[in-house]
């Protein structure tokens, strides 16, 4: 598939990937969430990536969410409002664990990052955001109900702080540092680091044997529908089907034995 409004770079086992509408604030379109939904699946499919980047051309926003502009053609709408027992939610095609895409996906937030925005952010792994970013949902200040993504949301922030960017709307915005203390990102840093920062995680995450990378990935995010009991029993699942005994991805004795003191500390 040919993508016409996002970039894909894949390199040294990362897959880079750019919204790219910067004039309309990297909005999403009903052809943008066509191509994710390829995307998250040709990824999924491709044993050479072992981890993601998704970052937004640069600009104002990382992304407004949805492009309310954008003109309404018969079959290409985001929501088919006309025929509401089919109705489904776009936002679904865009995140990549809801299209079973369970490679580690790194977000890198700039600048505006708002209400639709929030169906990438609330399914990455990783979230860092350079200190011009802002964070913020003008649903309810439009008239509109606001239930999606803030849902998403709860299971990475406090349900206070979800309701309140809910109820101020574009009243109030969360910024860098207020976003990294909720829980939105785990890191902030200088816009012109933002890009490079996000490269050498994904450097670090592709290094490590994908089958325990996107097996931790898998099992963490589905055990979030399950009781937790539940979640337990089905993890011990994944252990056995992800820690290969015969034929192990790395050298274990090796990495055991080497006792250099090799890590960063955040």
């Amino acid at each position: 598939m040919t993508y016409q409004t996002i970039l894909v770079d894949i390199a040294d086992h990362v897959a880079t990937i750019t919204i790219n509408r910067p004039d309309a604030m990297n909005s999403f379109t009903f052809d943008m969430v066509r191509e994710f939904e390829h995307l998250w699946r040709a990824l999924g499919d491709n044993d050479d990536v072992h981890c993601c980047v998704l970052r937004a051309a640069p600009g104002r926003a990382f992304s407004t969410g949805a492009d309310v502009k954008a003109p309404r053609e018969p079959g290409r709408q985001l929501v088919d409002l006309d025929n509401i027992w089919h109705c489904e939610d776009p936002g679904r095609y865009l995140g990549p664990k809801s299209m079973n895409c369970w490679k580690p996906v790194i977000a890198a937030v700039h600048g505006m990052a708002a209400g639709g925005a929030f169906y990438w952010l609330n399914e990455c792994d990783i979230v860092i955001c350079s200190d011009d970013a802002t964070f913020f949902d003008p649903h309810v200040t439009y008239g509109m109900t606001s239930a999606l993504e803030p849902i998403g949301m709860t299971y990475k922030m406090p349900l206070q702080d979800v309701l309140r960017m809910v109820l101020l709307g574009n009243d109030e915005r969360v910024s860098a540092e207020t976003a990294r203390r909720i829980g939105i990102v785990s890191e902030v840093v200088s816009l012109d680091m933002l890009w490079p920062r996000a490269a050498e995680l994904a450097a670090i995450v592709a290094a490590k044997p994908p089958a325990a990378t996107a097996g931790s990935v898998k099992a963490i995010w589905q055990s979030l529908d399950l009781p937790r009991s539940v979640a337990l029993m089905q993890s011990l699942k994944y252990c056995q089907i992800g820690n290969p005994v015969g034929i192990p991805q790395v050298d274990r004795a090796a990495l055991m034995s080497d006792k250099a003191k090799k890590y960063t500390i955040r």
